[in-house]
């Protein structure tokens, strides 16, 4: 790598570090590739693609793992609806709210609502995020599922 292409590099990665923070602190706010690429001073789909390649997701795919992160912690509180819970932590649609969650956690909101509250029962909320936290992209899935 010349001097400059590795600088370049740097700089990118200073980029995606940026955009991966605007995410974890915006993820109940609108977000689009599109907007993050413009404030990064990147196109979309070199933001996508750099993206993937030093996080191994899509900023999207992050961003929705992060929503499902934070909608898992408000399920297990149990105060709020599935509805409330997924415009809480910004999803505009429940059926795709619903899906994502289903995939990265192997079971409905719903469903999972009603079982993590006997599964953590009596845990710290630091312990409880951390035995209950999604599998995301190509992460191995443990042999007995998510909330034992």
């Amino acid at each position: 790598m010349t001097s400059k292409s590795s600088a370049q590099h740097l700089n990118d990665l200073a980029r995606l570090r940026r955009v991966r923070d605007r995410i974890d602190r915006e993820y109940a706010q609108p977000l689009d590739v599109e907007a993050l690429a413009r404030d990064a001073h990147m196109s979309a789909g070199h933001l996508s693609r750099e993206f993937r390649r030093a996080y191994g997701e899509s900023p999207y795919s992050y961003l929705m793992t992060r929503r499902i992160e934070r909608a898992m912690a408000l399920l297990r509180r149990g105060d709020l609806s599935v509805t409330e819970v997924c415009f809480a932590v910004g999803s505009a649609s429940l059926g795709t709210f619903s899906t994502r969650f289903t995939e990265l956690v192997g079971m409905s909101p719903s469903a999972y609502r009603r079982d993590a509250a006997r599964a953590t029962a009596g845990m710290p909320s630091c312990v409880a995020k951390q035995v209950t936290r999604p599998v995301r992209n190509r992460e191995a899935r443990s042999p007995g599922g998510h909330l034992g």
